[in-house]
């Protein structure tokens, strides 16, 4: 599947660009036809996500310019926010240092809200905790992230 906005190769089923975030869920006349794509074709594309195959990954959507920055949540505990040390560093003021975590919770990933001043949101719901799901739109401050889970075995 190609998006519409930049034409980047996406998995099959995908619900927003991995490069650009542009949602490639759109109505499609009876006509559309589709690309047909051979495993281990070299198309000479690079393809920057290729890890969350196999790993849960969040991908920025937009905010701050970092479309596209994919960050694969290889720990069982990934901190978000302002603070230098934060494994996803968010440097804007509508985030706070310490916003949210993403903890592994048996085979389920969960964001928490760290008691952040603007609050974390998950599909444009507020939320303190959450459970992710593939393709889940999380918002922390200006940034929108996609949360990818990884292909199912």
């Amino acid at each position: 599947m190609f998006c519409p906005e930049c034409g980047i190769r996406n998995s099959e089923g995908a619900s927003f660009c991995v490069r650009c975030g542009a949602s490639l869920i759109a109505d499609q006349s009876e006509s559309a036809t589709t690309v047909s794509f051979v495993p281990g074709e070299d198309t000479g594309e690079i393809v920057p996500f290729a890890a969350c195959a196999d790993e849960a990954c969040l991908v920025i959507r937009s905010g701050g310019g970092r479309a596209g920055e994919t960050y694969v949540l290889r720990d069982e505990r990934v901190s978000i926010g302002r603070h230098p040390d934060a494994g996803i560093f968010l440097d804007d003021v509508t985030v706070s240092r310490n916003h949210a975590v993403v903890t592994r919770e048996g085979r389920s990933w969960v964001i928490v809200d760290e008691g952040s001043l603007n609050g974390t949101f998950v599909n444009r719901r507020r939320a303190d905790r959450a459970v992710l799901s593939d393709g889940d739109e999380l918002q922390i401050g200006k940034y929108k992230l996609t949360f990818l889970a990884p292909a199912a075995n």
